[in-house]
């Protein structure tokens, strides 16, 4: 294992390490893991979310990891690509200060957001999106996709039902713009369980309507806009802005 440590780390090993034995400290009696965990946390967890980052676009530039709960694998992924400016949304208090002092204690500058991922929808766009045991594809699209920047990747680490998700979530994947969704697997031949990514590119989302186009009497392109009909039914500033998400 410490040849694959030292490709996927470098020089940050030493971290990567100190955050392990942190996991191993702290994280059952804080219900970041379970009892039978801590002896496999290295390989099983670690390093299994560490070769995340081969599967990681080259351009990327930003990432949020949605549901980060001990950090697995949003804060490995900080150690390993410290280029990476790294969000952590989690919804969970408890999990978000172990996130927050876990951060402080390795010296991470990495972003801690208590939020459910739905909240953050119109609000904030990332090049790449990671999940890790959060939900199944379809409904894990629903709630990761809107936070994929235009040509971003969402990145859902999965296991052997990988290829049958994608399948299942065929039509929630088209509907919010996800495109070629494909199964990655990588570290074969290096650990004893490759990790399995389902990766998914995000369309560019169509370009809004110039603003005051309708009251200055020209379309999106400036031309002159056709009149209509002049009687219609005013709608009351209310009705037009009364939907809820």
């Amino acid at each position: 294992m410490r040849p694959l440590a030292e490709r996927l780390f470098g020089d940050r090993l030493a971290l990567a390490e100190r955050f392990t034995g942190l996991l191993m400290a702290h994280g059952v009696e804080r219900g970041l893991i379970g009892p039978r965990e801590v002896d496999r946390l290295w390989e099983r967890h670690v390093l299994n979310c560490a070769l995340l980052v081969d599967a990681l676009p080259a351009q990327a530039r930003t990432l949020a990891d949605v549901g980060s709960g001990a950090g697995l694998p949003g804060l490995v992924i900080a150690i390993a690509r410290p280029d990476l400016r790294v969000t952590l949304i989690e919804t969970m208090q408890r999990r978000v200060t172990w996130l927050e002092e876990a951060s402080v204690a390795l010296g991470l500058q990495v972003e801690v957001v208590r939020a459910r991922a739905e909240e953050l929808h119109g609000q904030r766009t990332f090049d790449v999106v990671t999940a890790r045991a959060v939900a199944a594809l379809d409904k894990l699209a629903r709630w990761t996709l809107p936070l994929v920047a235009d040509n971003g990747h969402l990145l859902a680490m999965k296991g052997s039902s990988a290829a049958t998700e994608i399948e299942a979530a065929e039509k929630t994947l088209r509907r919010l713009g996800g495109l070629d969704p494909q199964v990655h697997v990588v570290g074969e031949g290096e650990v004893e369980l490759p990790t399995t990514v389902v990766t998914v590119r995000r369309a560019e989302r169509p370009e809004a309507p110039v603003a005051g186009a309708r009251r200055s009497g020209r379309d999106a392109q400036g031309k002159p806009a056709a009149r209509k009909n002049a009687s219609r039914t005013t709608t009351s500033r209310g009705a037009r802005h009364g939907r809820t998400r």
